[in-house]
């Protein structure tokens, strides 16, 4: 299976897929827009894109480096975008990595590793319901792509965390759920470094680039701007939720072992008596004028056993035992 695709949209035509090779024949072409997808792709690969496109050196050496931080850049009459994509795989958060080259009539998305597939961008231009296929929609339709895979990903880690906070609250966390509970903190951290940057990155775009965001889609920008600040605000959020959970179980733990010493003590205190009483008739005296009185052994036992017994009610009271 070919790792690229690319796609001419005719103004007025079904679109259709074209090698890679032939690009350079239609990138002067106003009344084309194309729409170019590459997975894991090679040096050479990225090469001959950039002489497709008229990329800048600099821009390509960042789309074939891995772990980029997100970010926007400007290269001429092109932007040079690196996201993080985010969606959950059976129950799990697989990261990935998304680059895009946004031009006057192209983009061009870069997938490393698994990452979120952009095929649903694909039926989304062939079918753009009144929007006309152009850059500007269909850098638009990625980035709200992503956005809404970072939203769809909240509401799974919030199921997860409520239903955690649930046992939390009925019963203390065993070491099975404590580190459930750790895994949504990780992956929410993890999360927000993905889409904390989104906000800034949009910003960029509706202020300083009215050639992408135009009149007609500057609405589309706001929207996907303002899913991206609740997203980061949500996980915000969560990620204190999930902080004073894991403070709230520690706290139990030491209420549960505070309880167990106080109850230990007062057990402790309660044997103590007869331990020392008994302890005194085991020495080796014969001066104890009760050991030769007849009613001595049970006077002895009876008030050992008042003197706990005394001792039982007192603690039971305070709520040591």
């Amino acid at each position: 299976m070919s790792n690229s695709t690319c796609i001419i949209h005719h103004q007025g035509k079904p679109p259709r897929e074209i090698p890679l090779r032939d690009v350079s024949d239609f990138i002067n072409d106003a009344s084309v827009f194309i729409w170019i997808e590459l997975r894991d792709p090679d040096y050479a690969q990225l090469e001959q894109l950039g002489e497709e496109l008229g990329l800048h050196e600099l821009a390509l050496e960042d789309a074939v480096t891995t772990h980029q931080r997100p970010k926007l850049e400007e290269y001429g009459d092109h932007l040079f975008i690196s996201t993080r994509t985010a969606e959950l795989w059976d129950g799990h958060l697989q990261m990935g990595e998304a680059h895009f080259f946004a031009g006057r009539n192209f983009v061009t998305s870069i997938r490393h590793g698994g990452g979120l597939s952009f095929a649903k961008v694909r039926d989304r231009l062939a079918r753009p319901d009144g929007i006309p296929p152009s850059a500007p929609f269909g850098l638009y339709a990625v980035l709200d792509q992503i956005t809404d895979h970072y939203q769809s990903v909240v509401n799974a880690l919030h199921d997860r965390f409520r239903s955690l906070e649930n046992v939390l609250l009925n019963d203390v966390l065993d070491r099975t759920d404590l580190e459930k509970l750790y895994r949504v903190k990780r992956e929410l951290s993890l999360l927000r470094d993905a889409a904390e940057p989104m906000q800034a990155i949009l910003q960029d775009l509706i202020r300083l680039h009215p050639q992408l965001v135009t009149k007609e889609l500057k609405a589309y920008y706001r929207d996907v701007l303002d899913h991206a600040t609740r997203v980061t605000t949500a996980i915000d959020v969560l990620r204190v939720s999930a902080s004073d959970a894991m403070q709230f179980h520690l706290a139990s733990l030491t209420l549960q072992q505070s309880e167990s010493v106080q109850k230990l003590a007062g057990w402790g205190a309660i044997l103590a008596i007869p331990t020392v009483i008994f302890s005194l008739y085991g020495m080796n005296f014969d001066i104890m004028p009760e050991l030769h009185w007849p009613w001595a052994y049970p006077v002895v036992v009876a008030g050992t056993a008042v003197g706990a017994i005394w001792l039982y009610r007192r603690l039971r009271n305070r709520g040591w035992i």
